[in-house]
Parts: structure tokens; sequence; C-alpha cells
């Protein structure tokens, strides 16, 4: 009989430590025994005797191992890496942390679109000069159009946040009935009828084979010249030396990147020549309250469990 609740792998989440997660999971599950695997013999031991792992991977050999295991949390949105097969034959449910990325990134795409209608960037420069001289901003964001290419939890956070600038939305995904929080909701094959109206173009979308390569040097030459791209999504979303034509022609106001293609991003690659583009070493998705919303999937899916007792019909299952 297992008995460790709650095994928490050590694998870290943007830099912050899994033991912060175990902090968090002792004070909101009192009543369950909750282990940090530390150490490779404590990671081989409560992988066997956990009924619920919550980490970034497991692999096949492990899951067989894993003798009491129910629910494996994984802390990422993504499950690709994981061996669904072997879970699923042994029973063992499996959820992400879709969702918990979205306040964040969406903050991340706003300021960089706020820094660019403000000319922040130049306030910046000039400060750093020391040089009190004045200039003028880019835009005001009222009356434009933002179109947001995926509408799961980040694209819709991203929707939500641009609310009050008295802007239209634009949603683009591949099923359009489903809706969402946007003025239009269009699909994949309707993006470049919406490219000619767009003044902010939000990637956040998976890369899959529809998005790959998404925007390339058609999409690029559709937009408006006065156009900012925005890309959170992955860095293969956008053709990159298709928008480093577009920028070097002046096709483009700017670009904005969280990710690229290449990542990382070669210290001698023309990206970071440009002035118009702004730069992040994937770091949108930092957050310091990352752990306290995996949590609160984690401790309201074990409630679930509680009251059912069944590991299924949990929040973020995807097996």
């Amino acid at each position: 009989m297992s008995t460790i609740d709650v095994a928490v792998l050590d694998h870290d989440a943007h830099g912050i430590p899994a033991a912060d997660y175990v902090e968090i999971l002792d004070r909101r599950l009192p009543d369950r025994e909750v282990r940090l695997a530390a150490t490779p013999d404590e990671h081989d031991r409560y992988v066997r005797e956990a009924t619920v792992i919550a980490g970034k991977h497991i692999d096949a050999e492990e899951a067989a191992s894993a003798e009491n295991l129910r629910l494996f949390a994984c802390n990422a949105a993504g499950v690709d890496h994981l061996p669904l097969d072997a879970l699923a034959e042994r029973g063992v449910a499996v959820t992400n942390a879709s969702g918990v990325h979205g306040p964040n990134v969406a903050e991340h795409v706003l300021g960089w679109v706020l820094a660019f209608a403000r000319r922040l960037d130049e306030g910046r420069r000039r400060q750093r000069r020391r040089e009190w001289r004045r200039f003028q901003s880019f835009t005001e964001l009222a009356g434009s159009t933002v179109t947001v290419v995926g509408l799961g939890s980040i694209g819709e956070a991203v929707v939500e946040r641009f609310a009050g600038f008295d802007v239209d939305t634009v949603g683009v995904r591949h099923t359009v009935a489903k809706g969402g929080p946007t003025d239009e909701v269009v699909g994949y094959d309707d993006l470049p009828d919406v490219l000619p109206r767009t003044d902010v173009l939000v990637l956040a979308c998976p890369l899959t084979e529809t998005t790959e390569g998404l925007v390339g040097e058609a999409e690029l030459d559709t937009l408006p010249a006065d156009a900012i791209v925005v890309n959170v999504a992955r860095g293969g979303v956008i053709d990159t030396p298709a928008l480093v034509d577009a920028l070097r022609a002046n096709a483009l106001h700017g670009a904005a990147l969280d990710v690229t293609d290449p990542e990382p991003l070669p210290s001698d690659h023309d990206l970071w020549g440009f002035e118009n583009v702004f730069i992040t070493p994937h770091v949108a998705g930092h957050t310091p309250n990352y752990w306290e919303r995996c949590a609160d999937i984690l401790v309201e899916n074990l409630e679930r469990v509680d009251e059912t007792g069944e590991y299924e019909g949990l929040r973020n299952q995807v097996a």
C-alpha cells in the first residue's frame, strides 16, 4: 500500500524550483503525504509508491514501475513527450498545465504592443543618453484591429486584456463554430482575408502541420506596412528569412518575438540588429504564480477524485 499520496519530481518550471511546489501542496493538501523526489533514490522509490506524480516528464520504464500510480499531473501544457500509450495501458490518467501561462503571456504581449504604440523603447534610449528631447508616439490602440491566431487559454487571455483598449479583435482558430471572446472568429483558411486590416498580429497557436510557416512572405506582404507582429507561439510559425526581408524593406512597423527559429537565436543573427524588433529569450511563460496555478488544477482534481472515486472527467485531462 502506498504511503505517498503525491510525489513531486524535481523538475523546475522557468527556473522556479519544484521545492516551492511541494510547499504549496503541503499547505493546500494538509491531509495528504506530499514528497519531493530530490535524489535519484527518492525518485525511484517515490515513483514506485506514489498514487499521484507531478512533474514535466516520465519515461515508459518508470511508468511500468509505478505500481500505485493513478494520475500523472504534467507540469507543462504539452504532453507529446510523455509515454501516453504506456500510461494508458496502466490505466493512469494524465492532466496537463494548460491555462497556467495565460495571464503572464498575455501581459507580455500587451507590454510589447504598448511599448510600440507609445515608443517607450525610444524613451529608454534617450534616458540612457540623459537626453531631454521630446519625441512623438506611434499610435493609439483605440480603433485598431488586433488579430489573434490561436484561441486557447493564452489567446483568450490576450483578447481579454485588449478589451479595455477599444480595439476590434479577430480570432483565428481551427474550429470556427467554437466561437471565442473576439468580435469575429475565422478559420485558418481565412487568415489572408483579415491580414490587410490587421494592425497587430498576435501568434499564440501551437506548432502543427497547419501552423508551421503560417506567416511567410505572402502573409507579411499582405499586412499593412505599419503593422506589428508578435510571436509567443513557436518560432517555426513564422518564416524567419521572410520576416527579416520584410523588416529590411520597412514593410512592417516592427516585430516582438519571445520565440524564434532557430532557438536559441545565434548571436550573429540578423534579427538582433533591428531597433524595431523586441526579443526576449522564451521567457513569457515565467510567472511567480506558476506553481500556485498548477496547484489549483491538481487540488481541484484530487477533490473531484475524493467525491467520485474515479480518475475520470478531471480538469485538463488529456488521457
